[in-house]
């Protein structure tokens, strides 16, 4: 029999509300053992909540005043028995309801424990296991959308339409193994192989989505730079909306960078704001200037802001031709006052670049233009967004790719004619890749490795 285990369920810190979830057979007994209710009953029905108090077998000393909830299998989140404490939201009392509950019985659960007995208790499939660390982890609307979709099963459901579709192409084969003194034939050889390839185009138009799935889910870096007073402090307190950098008139003011998530159409971008570049004028501005080329050559993309109330400078130049290697967009900020820079002069120094933005990080002129210019550049001008069925981390593309690699060996073993038993050998290995989305046929090493990313509690 399994046993029981528990975790604190709620964000460490102070708050209004802690949660203390156990899940296992011994449950219903540690609360039996650790909770006085207000009204005296002699068992919990399931999915009801008590009011009541947490004490100390022991003593009898009281802990907390808390509601309880039981959740009796197979009607959980685990699949099991679950009992749920919902205390006061102080670290300390969490601390002290928890270490009661594992001298009642329990023990500390592991890093995604509570999900990985979910999936081996047949409540939810690997896919969706996933998709619960891709919903806590979301940090916007579109990869919210992205996480819950597969939550709900929809990329699941894909996977299993194209499995029924591989299966019954392995029924044809299978029939012309099993009645190959018959001279059976495998059906129609091209029909069959035009039927595979149909499948490899929709695997192949699945894993593409991977590109997109991974900048929903992870986001990209963009460093803010340029010379000192272009206007970079107040350009990202413009994209966030609220006054997060230091704005003066003093050269230098920025030393350190500082960093902030912005959903930008779906896309969650780190932003980074740096020291500005030029011949450093003491060691802590040096040091902060060496963070800036640092931190460029890890971006995913640059945004270089020039000031457009005055002529281009050597700095300038320099900078931007440094990014040309990067994914960048060229920003002429100051857009409010007289235009001085010459547009001309800056286009030479990459003629390949996208058109420079005027904007006025001040007022907010140009920031819608520059906000579809960051999204474009980060999904590389890919028409995403029209669909849920998106690959959502390596392990499930790669599976994919696997899969299409077995049926494109059985589509070709089909057209050169061989016998039966080479495609249908192919077409069950791909099957066998393609349960491992769903972790029909994924191995334990795997299993541990998926579920320790997690955090303990969930």
């Amino acid at each position: 029999m399994e046993d029981t285990i528990a975790a604190i369920a709620t964000p460490p810190g102070t708050g209004s509300i802690g949660i203390i979830r156990v899940s296992g057979s011994g449950s219903r007994d540690i609360a039996s053992l650790i909770f006085r209710p207000s009204n005296k009953t002699d068992s919990f029905n399931s999915h009801r909540l008590y009011h009541g108090d947490i004490i100390s077998p022991d003593t009898g000393r009281v802990i907390d005043e808390v509601l309880i909830s039981f959740m009796m299998k197979p009607r959980s989140y685990t699949g099991e028995d679950i009992l749920e404490i919902n205390c006061h939201g102080s670290a300390f009392i969490l601390q002290s309801v928890l270490s009661l509950v594992i001298e009642a019985g329990a023990r500390l659960a592991e890093p995604g424990e509570f999900t990985k007995r979910a999936f081996l208790n047949n409540r939810i499939n690997l896919a969706q296991a996933e998709a619960v660390a891709e919903i806590i982890m979301a940090k916007s609307d579109r990869a919210l959308d992205l996480a819950v979709s597969h939550l709900k099963g929809d990329l699941a459901g894909k996977i299993e339409t194209i499995r029924h579709a591989i299966i019954d192409i392995l029924a044809i084969l299978e029939t012309s193994i099993d009645f190959s003194d018959e001279d059976v034939a495998i059906g129609d050889p091209p029909s069959v192989a035009r039927d595979i390839e149909a499948i490899i185009g929709e695997l192949t138009e699945l894993a593409s989505t991977y590109a997109e799935g991974k900048i929903y889910r992870d986001g990209i870096n963009a460093v803010i730079t340029g010379r000192p007073n272009v206007g970079k402090s107040s350009l990202l307190n413009r994209l966030l909306g609220e006054k997060r950098a230091i704005v003066t008139a003093i050269p230098g003011t920025t030393r350190d960078f500082i960093e902030e998530i912005v959903p930008i159409m779906g896309v969650p971008v780190r932003l980074m704001d740096t020291a500005g570049i030029r011949e450093p004028q003491n060691v802590i501005e040096k040091e902060g200037i060496t963070l800036v080329w640092e931190k460029l050559s890890e971006a995913d993309m640059v945004l270089v802001v020039v000031d457009g109330s005055e002529s281009l400078t050597k700095e300038d130049a320099e900078i931007i031709k440094s990014c040309r290697a990067k994914k960048f967009l060229l920003l002429i900020n100051k857009a409010d006052l007289p235009h001085v820079i010459d547009e001309k002069e800056l286009a030479s120094l990459d003629p390949d670049a996208m058109p420079p933005i005027w904007i006025s990080a001040k007022h907010g002129d140009g920031i819608p233009e520059l906000k579809d210019a960051i999204h474009g550049l980060a999904l590389n001008g890919g028409d995403y967004g029209h669909t849920l069925n998106v690959v959502s981390n390596i392990r499930q593309k790669m599976a994919i790719e696997k899969t299409r690699d077995m049926l494109s060996r059985a589509r070709d073993s089909i057209r050169q004619g061989l016998s039966p038993e080479f495609p249908a050998f192919d077409i069950r290995q791909a099957l066998q890749r393609l349960g491992e989305i769903a972790g029909e046929t994924v191995t334990d090493e795997v299993l541990e490795k998926i579920f320790s990313t997690f955090c303990i509690g969930k």
